[in-house]
């Protein structure tokens, strides 16, 4: 019925449950938005036994949150404050899918803003514990475990691959379908985080916008790679290849 209780009419509605001096219908009325499509069914699920323990049980967890919220604000303007001198990278991070303002701040936090620590993208995939693992045995790839990496980070991005698979026309959206069909959702997941922090990098070693490759990049490469290796058996048989794009 409501999909957050502790959304602005849910928190109404508990305050009024705490102090016990509303009806049903009164408490109902307090809903906003969508919610007041919904009053009947509110009331009816309003309409109960509250007895008094229940009320101060209520006002005792509301005065809990209103206490965390305000904790929350505190912190927030702390890392505000904190973030000022990397405010241009900051804003930077935030163009890639899936990178809001708290997941580019976490990144930041964990790596800085100066890649020359890093040295190289992969170092730093590595050291986050999302560089792919390889292990190699008879002449044959086969994948490893990552390694555990930085955990902080590491949580991090993995909440940015999970929104950016989401971003429709974007190439991680498609990346990670295509490695899941064949890895299953948590690898596919762990190439994704890569491929963001990879982005990240680049962005701060050159201070680059972000540049979005697009849903069909793969089948672009996939595409060119074919017609090389075409060309390269053509010539090899002692042919001069041209290639001319067909008129749509």
């Amino acid at each position: 019925m409501a999909s957050d209780v502790f959304g602005v009419s849910g928190t109404a509605m508990l305050k009024a449950l705490a102090e016990g001096a509303a009806e049903p219908a009164a408490m109902a009325d307090l809903a906003r938005g969508r919610m007041r499509r919904k009053l009947e069914a509110l009331a009816a699920a309003l309409d109960g036994q509250v007895r008094e323990h229940h009320r101060f049980l209520i006002a005792v967890q509301l005065r809990r949150l209103e206490a965390i919220a305000r904790d929350l604000g505190e912190l927030d303007a702390r890392i505000e404050a904190q973030l000022e001198p990397f405010r241009a990278q900051h804003r930077l991070l935030m163009q890639i899918p899936g990178v809001d303002r708290v997941v580019a701040a976490g990144i930041i936090a964990e790596v800085g803003v100066d890649m020359g620590v890093f040295a190289t993208a992969q170092r730093l995939a590595a050291w986050a514990g999302v560089a792919p693992g390889n292990h190699e045995s008879a002449g044959r790839r086969k994948g490893a475990a990552t390694r555990k990496g930085n955990v902080f980070l590491k949580a991090t991005l993995f909440a940015a691959a999970s929104a950016a698979v989401r971003t429709k026309g974007s190439y991680y959206r498609d990346k990670y379908h295509r490695l899941r069909a064949r890895r299953g959702p948590v690898r596919a997941l762990v190439a994704v985080a890569h491929k963001l922090l990879i982005a990240a990098f680049h962005m701060l070693r050159t201070g680059s916008p972000f540049r979005e490759l697009g849903e069909d990049f793969l089948d672009r490469v996939s595409r060119k790679r074919s017609t090389t290796k075409l060309v390269r058996r053509l010539a090899a048989l002692g042919y001069d290849v041209l290639l001319v794009p067909k008129a749509a």
